[in-house]
């Protein structure tokens, strides 16, 4: 659809991109596919992307990568997902086993369960932007890495 010389995608659209992404990337490592689905000059305000690291696919790809080796059983289930104008917003339960090393925690064999929630903007039928919240307190007590209050 062209809507004053500029090319719009429809919500549906940019939600099955979501849906491609959590399923296709994240789920199954197809990062290959990273390339179509996010825009070279992506940007990503996640508090857990390290200063310095690199933007755009081959930022998602690290990003995939380093969670895939922590947990190679990774999976990402959308709980829902809302799309209005040029944004998505998912909320996802993320689990899997720690088998890998994850930030500064070497391997605890726990399995875990955690949920976040994610805003995608989109151009031209490519992710361009992204935030994200997601529950770390809670990953990080159930590997043990800090205990819960009042224990």
């Amino acid at each position: 659809m062209r809507e004053k010389g500029c090319t719009t995608i429809s919500t549906e659209a940019n939600k099955a991109i979501i849906v491609q992404l959590y399923e296709e990337v994240w789920n199954q490592g197809d990062l290959d596919l990273v390339d179509k689905l996010v825009a070279p000059n992506a940007v990503d305000h996640d508090p857990q992307i390290p200063p310095g690291a690199p933007g755009g696919p081959q930022g998602l790809k690290a990003v995939v990568t380093m969670r895939r080796r922590a947990f190679p059983d990774d999976h990402h289930t959308i709980e829902d997902l809302i799309a209005e104008g040029d944004k998505v917003v998912a909320r996802l339960t993320h689990s899997g086993t720690h088998l890998g090393a994850f930030l500064d925690l070497p391997p605890t064999g726990k399995h875990i369960s955690t949920t976040s929630i994610h805003i995608f903007r989109f151009s031209d039928g490519q992710l361009v932007e992204h935030w994200a919240s997601r529950d770390d307190l809670s990953l990080l007590q159930q590997l043990g890495a800090i205990s819960a209050p009042g224990r």
